[in-house]
């Protein structure tokens, strides 16, 4: 049975739209998604299910989150392979001294319109450098993201789609906890 990953967006950030981590593992299991677990505060759930309409179970996923927590969340859901993909595609990869901690991952709910695209590309984000492959927007923050001028509600904006962002250690995780999940089923 495939291993999906889970993304939730903006829970567990401030005060509002908070979601313990056990009551949320509940929720993905009284949606028939099996052995969902979980990763850190930030609304990772991993998960195997036969579902194939990924579009379909996001819809279940954020209708039922709304449900019980009466909040919707967009989220972000990836399969091992895709997952597998964005690590493979990290263009910082054979850079030496790039910190993980300081590259984020942005996954977006669709791919943006080429002309969004381009836009983005334009952008002038120094010192931090971004490239957009697919439906993932690498940053790398060279300074901490504490310090950056870069404003995601600005980039998000200009590509109109929602994402959720994690940063390359986290990523590297869930793909870890996923494939260990799916070798296991």
């Amino acid at each position: 049975m495939p291993a999906i990953v889970s993304m939730l967006r903006g829970v567990n950030v401030g005060p509002h739209k908070r979601i313990k981590m056990d009551t949320l593992r509940a929720l993905y299991q009284s949606l028939k998604l099996r052995d969902p677990q979980t990763y850190i505060q930030s609304g990772n759930v991993v998960f195997c299910t036969g579902e194939c309409d990924l579009a379909l179970l996001t819809t279940r996923i954020e209708n039922a989150i709304e449900r019980k927590f009466g909040f919707r969340v967009a989220i972000m859901l990836r399969t091992i392979s895709e997952l597998q993909a964005v690590v493979a595609r990290n263009p910082f990869a054979d850079r030496p001294g790039v910190e993980p901690g300081k590259l984020l991952i942005t996954f977006l709910a669709s791919h943006p319109a080429p002309e969004a695209r381009a836009q983005v590309l334009k952008m002038k984000t120094d010192p931090e450098e971004l490239f957009l492959e697919g439906r993932e927007l690498y940053i790398y923050f060279p300074n901490g993201m504490g310090r950056s001028k870069l404003s995601m509600a600005t980039l998000e904006r200009v590509l109109r789609t929602p994402g959720t962002a994690r940063n390359w250690n986290s990523v590297t995780k869930l793909l870890e906890m996923a494939e260990r999940m799916e070798g296991a089923s």
